[in-house]
């Protein structure tokens, strides 16, 4: 199945490359203003909307997940590789750290007020992505939020497309089009953070990240 040899990919991939990726992201949060007012945004309306329940899906190393839980939240990290997992529970031993997949997340329905995904669709084939939006709306309670952040297509007329991305097969998606397909599954978009490339930056794609809440 593609969906299988994606997923299988992308976690050796990663399981491979976590004692650098964690040392390099570590503080990858200091340096991005932008970043820290959305979290903050998100944390903001998580909290004035319930009990403050967040899963970080996708969470790496643990480090955004340690943040949403400084801003007042009550979260959880999902990782498909286990080794990031490891090193998660390692630098964070107080928060709750988990190995899964978002195609099939081990979280009872409408549980959490927020899903935080930074990042972690990027390595999901076009085809498999209704599937995970499916899932983040069936765990988000009725007026939860989603925020989900990743790279920009530059060509309308292609809504996703390919890029070698540093440690797996990744995906740009043109934003307009994964808005309406967020609607299709009940998750209207309520903010849009668009951040230029930088002369610093590796990639010269624009970064989005939509903020989306479920009826």
């Amino acid at each position: 199945m593609v969906e299988h040899d994606a997923l299988t990919a992308t976690r050796e991939a990663y399981d491979a490359a976590a004692p650098t990726y964690a040392e390099l992201f570590r503080d990858t949060l200091r340096d991005r203003p932008l970043d820290r007012a959305i979290l903050g945004a998100f944390a903001e309306v998580v909290r004035a909307s319930g009990d403050g329940q967040v899963a970080d899906l996708g969470c790496g190393p643990g480090h955004v997940t340690a943040h949403l839980n400084e801003l007042g939240l009550a979260a959880c990290g999902v990782d498909a590789s286990p080794t990031m997992i490891e090193l998660a529970r390692q630098a964070y031993p107080g928060l709750r750290f988990d190995v899964g997949s978002m195609a099939a997340l081990d979280i009872a329905d409408g549980l959490l007020g927020g899903v935080l995904s930074r990042w972690s669709i990027i390595h999901t084939p076009p085809q498999e992505l209704p599937v995970i939006l499916a899932e983040f709306h069936r765990v988000l309670a009725p007026g939860g939020h989603l925020l989900l952040g990743f790279s920009a297509s530059e060509d309308a007329s292609h809504p996703t497309q390919a890029f070698d991305h540093a440690v797996a097969l990744a995906y740009r998606w043109s934003p307009d089009h994964l808005v309406a397909m967020l609607r299709e599954f009940g998750l209207a978009e309520v903010a849009r953070l668009v951040r230029e490339p930088q002369p610093t930056d590796r990639r010269q794609f624009q970064e989005i990240q939509l903020l989306a809440r479920k009826a």
